[in-house]
């Protein structure tokens, strides 16, 4: 899936935990997960070079490792691997929810994208550079849950707040822009059509992505102290607010004068 399809880490972990004294053992515990490399990198100063975009190399100082393809072979009977190691179906409700994130956050990147191209903005704090700043934040953001999520429940505990683990922090930087944008009143008085323009409908099929993966994690039943489900709750909300303050107008639900 998402984390478990990108590289195979299997040589470049190897070579990581072993110039650290770590046994083969250890180091092949971690099943193929390039932010597992990126991790063990990290902490034993190595770099990890990304190329093409589709494979990795791990450098610590004469050793360089052979870059690994993105296609491992290892889901093709249909399970996937979890971060800190354990496989699941691809179709298990972890997946699945890890799925629909994946896709809201291809939508946000989308309206990004699309917001850059028409050049919209929303009110005097809002200008078109902030937004975009917003919502790269956002999709980093989501880096993270995936990676909380696809975290079976046996590592949590390995989990790292902000990098791997959803923190209040980052739930309160999403709601303090929720705040602003009311303030901002780009609220309508009604429920509005979407298609008003590109962007905004473009945000508002990302909103709509967003709740679908909020369904999913709030069947996942994580852990009573995880960010997860409220983080996505409050995306949907930023969503909705970005996609109503790049609107010129908004088109209400209910039709002055119906068609004859």
């Amino acid at each position: 899936m998402v984390l478990g399809r990108l590289a195979r880490r299997r040589v470049l972990l190897q070579h990581c935990a072993e110039g650290e004294g770590e046994s083969r053992q250890q180091a092949e515990g971690n099943d193929d997960h390039p932010s597992e490399v990126i991790r063990c990198a990290q902490q034993y100063g190595r770099t990890v070079h990304r190329l093409g975009g589709t494979a990795a190399r791990c450098r610590f100082g004469s050793i360089d490792c052979a870059p690994v393809s993105i296609a491992t072979k290892r889901g093709d009977r249909g399970t996937t691997g979890l971060l800190y190691g354990g496989r699941v179906r691809k179709d298990s409700l972890r997946i699945e929810c890890n799925g629909a994130v994946d896709e809201a956050q291809a939508a946000i990147g989308l309206a990004r994208a699309t917001l850059a191209a028409e050049g919209a903005a929303g009110p005097a704090a809002y200008a078109a550079g902030t937004i975009a700043e917003l919502l790269v934040a956002v999709e980093r953001d989501l880096w993270v849950l995936m990676a909380e999520v696809a975290t079976a429940p046996a590592n949590r505990h390995k989990l790292v707040a902000g990098v791997s683990l959803v923190t209040g922090e980052m739930l309160e930087h999403v709601e303090s822009h929720v705040h602003a944008l009311e303030a901002a009143d780009v609220m309508p008085k009604e429920f509005v059509v979407p298609g008003q323009s590109t962007s905004s409908a473009c945000l508002d099929v990302a909103r709509t992505v967003v709740r679908r993966a909020e369904r999913q994690a709030v069947r996942l039943r994580l852990p009573d102290d995880s960010f997860v489900v409220p983080y996505l709750n409050r995306l949907s909300d930023l969503c909705w607010l970005v996609a109503r303050a790049v609107e010129t107008e908004h088109l209400t639900s209910r039709a002055k004068g119906r068609p004859s």
